[in-house]
């Protein structure tokens, strides 16, 4: 794999960690790719018993790569659709994963990375770590990670952080839900080994039987998370080559405000 780094730890401790500090591991079409592939391979492996998702250097992620968007600019409906839905099966892949998932977030995450987070079981975050849902400031929304993230912070929380697109620190997102636990950042490999010690204590099968019953009395399962991944990646798709999108993004690789501003 080019843009992900694979780890196996005893015992069965799975660290993918993101690999693109350059761009602060922003997603582009391979690094979905490979973090679908290598999550799904975990998924079918008994020995892999944790998951931990990690990021390279500073930050956790920055959502969507812009250089990996400035390709899609000029882009149908229907290749703009093929590639959310891409997006849309590693969030449901990690969100379905049967074994346990840990979001190990040692910076900052915006747009995408947010549905990474929101996507994993554990979410623990060193205490200055930023985030935000800044896509309406492209002239887009979080449609692909919506659902994920809606489940974490709640309607309430979704209609103002969804709308204002503003920035908010570890403190915030662990009170509206997004993060669990906030920890400094010479503590959290520390406090990582300490919850992958509590879950090792339990039996594989039931840990994965919770999570499927979680997932039940819920209400919502990979099928019909499915069904509601084709609806999210046509809002993204119809969003992204509207004129509002295209201003958008145009503006943001041109480094200036978007007309509405």
């Amino acid at each position: 794999m080019q843009t992900i780094q694979s780890t196996i730890s005893e015992p069965g401790v799975l660290t993918l960690q993101m690999n693109r500090p350059k761009v602060h591991n922003a997603f582009d079409s391979a690094m979905i790719k490979e973090l679908t592939a290598a999550l799904q391979a975990a998924d079918e492996e008994d020995a892999i018993r944790i998951v931990v998702i990690s990021a390279a250097g500073s930050s956790f992620s920055a959502g969507a790569d812009m250089n990996w968007m400035r390709s899609l600019v000029n882009a149908s409906q229907e290749d703009n659709e093929r590639d959310a839905l891409q997006l849309a099966a590693l969030m449901r892949t990690l969100n379905y994963l049967s074994k346990p998932t840990v979001a190990r977030i040692n910076g900052p995450a915006y747009g995408g990375g947010v549905g990474l987070i929101a996507a994993c079981d554990i979410t623990i975050a060193v205490d200055d770590a930023q985030f935000g849902l800044t896509e309406t400031r492209l002239g887009l929304a979080p449609a692909v990670i919506s659902p994920y993230v809606i489940r974490c912070i709640g309607e309430r929380n979704a209609r103002r952080y969804f709308l204002t697109g503003e920035r908010f620190d570890s403190q915030q997102a662990r009170a509206i839900g997004l993060v669990q636990q906030c920890v400094a950042a010479d503590q959290l490999d520390a406090t990582i080994d300490s919850v992958i010690s509590d879950l090792l204590k339990g039996g594989p099968l039931a840990v994965a039987t919770c999570k499927q019953l979680i997932y039940a009395v819920a209400g919502h399962d990979v099928e019909t998370q499915q069904s509601m991944d084709e609806y999210t990646s046509k809002v993204i798709a119809g969003m992204r080559i509207m004129d509002e999108g295209q201003e958008g993004l145009a503006a943001f690789l041109e480094k200036r405000k978007p007309g509405w501003a």
